[in-house]
């Protein structure tokens, strides 16, 4: 890594932790220009700092390289598996089960008629 680090990137330890869940390149195809520690620390950048894809530093591979990345990890589910592991794991630290037995939907997200009850013919 030749830049100077940002509050968003992976510590080692949480490198460690992801690190499973990145895929491999694939065999026998191009290989890798970036590595995918910087490509990951790119999209935590986004991420934390809110800006545009555009916007991101020359430091870190090309945007449309990381937005790539983001968006086929987001198709393929990678984002979600890796947050239900993390919430798995958080929730066996914390001395509970590591699936929620319940939940709670707050009545401000679901949509529902002004009069109540049954509509339509």
């Amino acid at each position: 890594m030749n830049r100077k680090t940002c509050s968003s990137d992976l510590t080692d330890a949480e490198r460690t932790l992801l690190a499973p869940f990145i895929p491999a390149a694939v065999p026998g195809g191009r290989p890798r220009k970036y590595d995918m520690r910087e490509v990951s620390n790119a999209i935590f950048y986004i991420l934390r700092g809110g800006c545009a894809w555009r916007l991101l530093p020359h430091e870190f591979p090309k945007w449309q390289t990381v937005y790539h990345y983001q968006r086929a990890w987001r198709m393929t589910g990678l984002w979600e598996r890796i947050h239900a592991v993390l919430r798995a794991r958080l929730r066996i630290l914390s001395g509970r089960e590591a699936q929620p037995s319940a939940c709670i939907i707050d009545s401000q997200s679901v949509k529902t008629t002004e009069r109540g009850g049954v509509r339509g013919l």
